[in-house]
């Protein structure tokens, strides 16, 4: 189930110094196909002092399950909010104009870009607000609250209206979208840098696909520094729209179900973000929902690792063979899992699967 496409940029780099808040801020939607290596290594002075540099490490394995391959774990789980959204909300707040956030900040969010901004907002003592689909679960939506946010559960398509139209209008204070935002994208792609520093042998990277932001932005870094690296996004057959696009040649609406991977999928590819994606990855691996709590389990037993469904994704993906042979990274994008879900993971279950 591979849809592997890249397609080079012909496209003219734009610094993300030109963006700006206010009507200028909805320019940043096309400038998400320019972001650079260099917006991304500004990025990394932006967010210095404030994210944590994760370690790589290899996969604790037999090569008998492994195979002609080294899987290594990029730990952004161990970020202090446990995923990688921090590094994007970090560089995007803070390349905000001071005056621009005297009404704070708000965006719509699943959970983790959710602690991201508010960890950022209440550092800076920014009022922050957060848009969340009602089957966010505990483990995102207790840490945001208790870092001083406002939580407004709606239903799923009215929040995916949100993330798509990037207002609510109950809410004042400057709209920071969680993927499609080129400040966003510069700061996950700080991950890539990190990655080159630590295995600069490496010969493919597997990423989870939630919107794109994080893919994206790795993607640019690593084939500016290694053009022939292989990079792909990962998602769950629950909710794979970028393999469905990568099928048809445009984004195109699949079905979206619910599942313990609360930190990936929706039903389409969002429309900004499709130029840049189809340019960037080499493909889409698509894993079920048996090989993600498989790979749960693995990293919690065998590495001492706990990784929420997206961030386990990747590591089922490489296990599977999907994303070839030689030196291999799986990006860990978090470890924000309901102990609830762990628990039955661990026992060998599929949370919320019928007995």
């Amino acid at each position: 189930m591979l849809g592997n496409i890249f397609l080079r940029s012909t496209s003219t780099p734009r610094s993300l110094s030109s963006f700006t808040a206010g009507g200028e801020q909805r320019k940043m939607i096309k400038g998400v196909e320019n972001v650079t290596l260099q917006d991304i290594q500004q990025a990394r002075v932006n967010i210095a002092g404030s994210v944590t540099k994760t370690p790589l490490i290899p996969l604790n394995l037999p090569f008998e399950e492994t195979g002609c391959r080294e899987i290594f774990l990029k730990l952004e789980n161990l970020q202090p909010i446990g995923s990688f959204k921090i590094r994007g909300a970090c560089n995007a707040i803070c390349t905000l104009p001071k005056e621009s956030l005297k009404d704070g900040v708000y965006t719509a969010s699943a959970g983790n870009f959710a602690q991201g901004l508010a960890w950022n907002a209440k550092r800076l003592g920014v009022p922050c607000h957060v848009v969340m689909p009602d089957h966010a679960p505990d483990a995102k939506v207790k840490p945001t609250l208790d870092m001083g946010a406002g939580i407004t559960k709606v239903k799923f398509d009215k929040w995916w209206e949100v993330v798509v139209n990037r207002k609510y209008e109950d809410f004042k204070g400057s709209f920071i979208h969680p993927v499609s935002e080129a400040s966003v994208i510069a700061g996950n792609g700080t991950i890539g840098l990190e990655i080159f520093e630590d295995l600069p042998s490496v010969d493919s990277i597997v990423i989870p696909y939630g919107g794109g932001g994080l893919s994206a932005g790795i993607a640019i870094a690593a084939k500016a520094l290694k053009p022939n690296v292989k990079v792909f996004a990962c998602e769950v057959e629950t909710a794979a729209p970028l393999s469905a696009a990568l099928q048809k040649g445009q984004p195109v609406n699949c079905q979206y179900t619910p599942s313990f991977v609360d930190g990936m999928g929706s039903s389409e590819v969002l429309e900004e973000m499709w130029p840049l994606v189809k340019r960037v990855l080499d493909g889409s691996l698509v894993v079920s929902l048996r090989q993600v709590a498989d790979a749960v389990r693995v990293l919690a037993e065998r590495n001492h690792v706990i990784a929420e469904g997206a961030g386990a994704a990747p590591v089922a993906a490489a296990l599977s063979g999907a994303a070839g042979d030689g030196n291999i990274v799986c990006v860990v994008s978090g470890g924000n899992i309901d102990v609830s879900k762990l628990v039955p993971i661990l026992q060998g279950l599929i949370p919320g699967e019928k007995k």
